[in-house]
């Protein structure tokens, strides 16, 4: 993109993850501003040759979505919800959870991956190649990652009942993947997952939590709400097909 208007206000890359896992060549728009029409036509250019293109409108700017809808394909497909936290302290240790950096592969973790919103679940091209496993081999990317950090709740019995997912950007601390065991869903494993992460960020220096969900997860909006996350963005997030 040689247009310096057109550079400020899209980021524009391959997602190599999602092309392996996908089987088809896949890439992401994210469009920081409203975009005029000259510079639609140049980012659908730069689309053709794609197989799969998800574009991340920032903010659900009104402009962008009418052109997305006049001038392609495209189809909403999701809409990220984004929450932050900000942490002044003072926070405690939270019992019966211990952290771990790079924890080695757990088959009770993974079969505790059952999400019932997923933006790779909405799109039915995405379902027939396998988006319903994408948290589950998110999960198993993440074991022995230096840069991954797991919660983890353990019962009288020491076995796992929750997890919270989480890494460090700066001075932020991310929320990626968080689960309850069905069996103790409601009995307020969860909020002591995010104390516990709020405690170990806190002492890393980290001045903020965030984390994003989809607009119809309710239970986990309510969730992030009762911990006392607050909603700072909110993102329409299309997708296109050239097969």
């Amino acid at each position: 993109m040689k247009d310096k208007s057109i550079e400020n206000a899209v980021t524009f890359y391959d997602l190599k993850w999602d092309t392996d896992f996908f089987g088809v060549n896949c890439a992401k728009a994210i469009l920081h501003k409203p975009l005029m029409l000259v510079d639609w036509k140049e980012l659908r250019e730069r689309f053709k040759v794609y197989q799969f293109i998800s574009i991340e409108n920032r903010n659900s700017e009104p402009i962008n979505a009418q052109m997305i809808g006049k001038e392609s394909s495209a189809f909403l497909a999701d809409v990220n919800i984004q929450f932050k936290k900000q942490l002044v302290g003072p926070y405690h240790r939270t019992e019966n959870i211990q952290i771990h950096q790079a924890l080695k592969r757990n088959e009770r973790i993974i079969e505790m991956t059952v999400f019932q919103f997923s933006k790779f679940t909405e799109d039915p091209e995405l379902v027939n190649r396998g988006g319903n496993q994408v948290y589950r081999q998110w999960l198993i990317n993440s074991f022995e990652k230096t840069d991954k950090y797991y919660a983890l709740y353990e019962n009288a019995n020491g076995e796992i009942d929750g997890f919270l997912l989480h890494s460090y950007s700066d001075n932020s601390c991310i929320v990626e993947l968080i689960a309850v065991s069905q069996n103790t869903a409601n009995g307020g494993i969860g909020t002591r997952l995010f104390r516990a992460v709020e405690y170990a960020a806190h002492l890393r220096g980290c001045n903020e939590i965030r984390v994003g969900t989809q607009v119809r997860n309710i239970g986990a909006i309510n969730f992030y709400q009762k911990v006392g996350c607050k909603q700072v963005e909110c993102h329409q997030i299309y997708h296109i097909w050239n097969l």
